[in-house]
């Protein structure tokens, strides 16, 4: 009777354990699903989380020529390659960097002249300054209002040189050889004479005519009279005249020195003529 009873107890109490094992082991799976959904869940959130992204500013190159604000109006086009800005009230003359257009009395000068007109007059444009030349101009690149740089379509559209003396720029001399090729602009002609060349004849012109000038002075007939006679003479670059009295009124007007000289040193030196506002 009571090993029956023992019997019974060891199988009642065999079957309880294993119940709890089973349920023991049903808990730690349970927790290890669960640990593992935690665990993916962590995985795509920081898999979607945006990363921060820096901007590193452009560098510019160390010779790269220094723009300055747009805002500056053009205001008179001297010429193809030479302008006028207006900027904080006070007036900049440009000299476009790196071409050379024809001078105004030269073929193509008012064309070249019009077609800067055409683009940049009135208008706000950015100038970026390269440097100063010996004349104190501004020396700079225009970037019209469109964004297009206004001394590339110079050159492009066969309107300038590319003033190779001074500028080394490849796009330049690139473009430069385009217009050669397709002929436009001032290429339609067979032989175009650059500006600078242009430039030498007239001043080796302008000094002959001087020469030439001095040297009539020198050979030109004297009044009766004249090296002893006083006379007076504005010395002013823009004077040819000497006067014989010293209250004319147009030598009142003079701003620089009156001289006094003999009528001989007036007009064999200072190469002048008669007044004939004041002659008597």
């Amino acid at each position: 009777m009571f090993s029956k009873l023992y019997l019974y107890l060891a199988l009642i109490c065999l079957f309880a354990c294993k119940q709890t094992d089973k349920q023991e082991v049903q808990e730690q799976f349970r927790q290890r699903q669960q640990a593992a959904r935690q665990g993916a869940t962590d995985q795509h959130s920081t898999a979607t989380q945006p990363t921060p992204q820096t901007t590193t500013a452009p560098q510019q190159p160390e010779n790269a020529a220094t723009p300055t604000p747009a805002g500056d109006k053009v205001v008179a086009v001297k010429d193809g390659d030479t302008i006028e800005l207006l900027r904080n009230g006070e007036t900049i003359k440009v000299r476009l960097y790196g071409v050379d257009s024809p001078e105004k009395t030269q073929d193509f000068g008012q064309r070249a002249r019009q077609f800067t007109s055409d683009l940049a007059f009135g208008k706000q444009v950015r100038l970026i300054v390269h440097n100063k030349d010996r004349y104190g101009r501004t020396v700079g690149t225009i970037i019209l209002p469109d964004g297009r740089n206004l001394n590339e379509e110079l050159v492009k559209n066969g309107m300038a040189w590319h003033y190779k003396a001074y500028s080394k720029d490849k796009n330049l001399a690139n473009l430069e050889a385009d217009a050669r090729r397709y002929k436009r602009g001032l290429w339609a002609e067979p032989n175009p004479t650059p500006p600078w060349d242009y430039r030498k004849n007239e001043r080796e012109l302008s000094a002959e005519k001087k020469a030439k000038k001095e040297v009539a002075a020198q050979n030109a007939p004297l009044p009766a009279g004249a090296t002893k006679r006083t006379v007076y003479l504005c010395n002013s670059s823009g004077s040819n005249v000497y006067h014989v009295s010293k209250n004319c009124s147009v030598l009142k007007r003079c701003k620089a020195d009156v001289l006094t000289v003999t009528e001989a040193v007036a007009i064999r030196e200072y190469n002048r003529r008669a007044d004939k506002t004041c002659a008597n």
